[in-house]
């Protein structure tokens, strides 16, 4: 037995019944729970992908709809820009594939907004194509079963990629299955502080546990702050324009937040970012990008 058999054999009496993994799931579902995944928690991203879904089932359905929309549909999900990119991505699917989700991977990688590790996860479980899978999860895993440390790098790497390709069996179906299980073995027992090894298939021959599972030496990362930061003012900012039904004056948006300077920096930077456009000839009012009619162009009375 491998480790990729051992891991598809627990996968399957332990993975967790996650909606955009059953069967029937299309390609364009996979990719949307991909995206909404990426720094956001399961609990989170779920009710979110179903209303998602059941709004735009299609990459043609969210290509119709301006790019507003997609934004004011993302929400309290975080990293806004990730929507701007689900719907750029949906007009290119529209104009390069007929509104199909390609299974290639160089033909994913070319897709607007979609990144090495995107790609690599809708071609492996969307069509069950082989290619090794990486995220934060799967580095840890192999780092410590294969590697013996107790953690793997900041950032995935070509060696990770690598190592996780060494792991996998032929059999692209095999191949595919092992990817997803080594990736819930990560999130749900091989975690970063309370690791579950008791109920891993790997615990007798897991070289960081033979090694005695040594405790990370370098600097332990520490979870980012919200509170105070312009990520907060942005999100406030956002949530007024997102339940507005027009431009909205600066002066609705001053009250948002009491310290002027970090508000000004916010705005300025949601707009830099693409999310959000100055209005009018004194740029005074703000809209969610693609939010803007002729009508709204012109300066109130």
């Amino acid at each position: 037995m491998t480790l990729a058999d051992d891991a598809i054999r627990w996968y399957d009496d332990n993975a967790r019944d996650l909606p955009w993994r059953r069967p029937g799931t299309t390609p364009w579902a996979v990719l949307v729970s991909e995206v909404m995944l990426q720094q956001t928690p399961v609990v989170r991203a779920t009710p979110a992908w179903h209303a998602w879904m059941s709004r735009w089932p299609t990459p043609a359905a969210l290509a119709q709809d301006p790019v507003s929309e997609a934004i004011r549909m993302w929400g309290r999900l975080g990293y806004p820009r990730r929507a701007m990119r689900l719907h750029t991505c949906a007009v290119a699917l529209v104009e390069r594939h007929g509104g199909r989700v390609p299974d290639d991977l160089t033909e994913l990688l070319a897709l607007p907004g979609i990144g090495t590790y995107t790609a690599r996860a809708v071609a492996t479980f969307a069509y069950g194509r082989r290619h090794p899978v990486v995220d934060t999860n799967v580095r840890r895993v192999v780092a410590r079963a294969v590697a013996g440390e107790p953690d793997a790098g900041p950032a995935t790497t070509a060696a990770d990629l690598t190592a996780m390709a060494d792991l996998l069996p032929e059999s692209e179906e095999h191949a595919a299955r092992a990817s997803i299980a080594f990736m819930e073995l990560g999130a749900i027992v091989c975690t970063a502080r309370s690791p579950r090894c008791p109920e891993c298939p790997f615990v007798s021959v897991c070289a960081w546990r033979r090694s005695g599972a040594p405790a990370p030496s370098g600097p332990t990362r520490r979870p980012q702050r919200y509170a105070g930061t312009d990520r907060q003012v942005r999100g406030l900012l956002l949530e007024v324009l997102r339940n507005a039904t027009g431009p909205v004056p600066r002066q609705r948006l001053d009250v948002v937040w009491a310290d002027e300077v970090q508000r000004a920096r916010a705005l300025a930077g949601l707009v830099d970012d693409g999310l959000v456009e100055p209005v009018g000839p004194d740029a005074d009012r703000f809209a969610l990008a693609g939010d803007v009619g002729p009508s709204d162009l012109v300066q109130p009375l």
